[in-house]
């Protein structure tokens, strides 16, 4: 993790992309309700859910709020969704890796009244280890695709099988999944991964880099 890894398709014009260095403090100025901050979780099965998508990214968040003591961010986290601060959030992130991608316009206020709407009713909800879009439970990607699309209607990210994540990345490791599924990987359930909103060709790259 020494270098960065590259970061998504170029910028929209007229985005000015910030240093690949910087303080918090300058990072939240620049933030903005819909806003997704991307960070890596530094612990086995999340390091096996980067690789095994080809990203350094494995956890995803979305800013909710901006108030002057502090940026809010919403997410879906072991054990249950919640809003936390954003240094508590990058603070996890393994030596400080974070990105933040936008939508390539600001929400309107109706888009934001309804994305915090979608946050306060998945808020409490248990987190689900077993990534599965047809559980009642979140995860991550899910817990930030779906409250985008229903704030903007935007759809973010990319629906997969395991079947065909696993099959894209053939060096996967595929021993911890067996072990994390009990012996039987469900190769038909759909997910949707970090890093297929990392790459998403809808959003803008506003940050790829350090946080200090």
């Amino acid at each position: 993790m020494s270098q960065l890894a590259p970061s998504p398709a170029a910028d929209a014009a007229g985005m000015q992309r910030l240093p690949r260095q910087l303080h918090l403090v300058d990072l939240q100025r620049t933030l903005r309700i819909g806003d997704l901050v991307f960070i890596r979780i530094p612990y086995g099965p999340f390091r096996q859910i980067a690789a095994v998508t080809g990203s350094w990214t494995n956890h995803v968040g979305i800013v909710v709020d901006v108030p002057r003591d502090g940026v809010i961010v919403a997410e879906s986290r072991v054990p249950i969704s919640c809003r936390s601060r954003l240094a508590r959030f990058v603070g996890r992130s393994e030596q400080g890796r974070v990105a933040v991608l936008r939508l390539p316009r600001p929400l309107s206020g109706l888009e934001v009244q309804r994305l915090r709407r979608a946050v306060d009713r998945r808020l409490g909800g248990v987190y689900d280890t077993g990534f599965n879009l047809a559980s009642r439970r979140q995860f991550c990607s899910r817990f930030v695709h779906e409250v985008l699309l229903e704030a903007t209607g935007e759809h973010l990210g990319r629906v997969t099988t395991f079947k065909d994540l696993l099959a894209a990345n053939p060096n996967a490791d595929l021993r911890l999944w067996r072990l994390w599924y009990f012996g039987r990987i469900p190769w038909t359930r759909t997910t949707i991964t970090p890093a297929s909103l990392y790459f998403s060709g809808a959003l803008q790259v506003l940050f790829d880099g350090r946080v200090r």
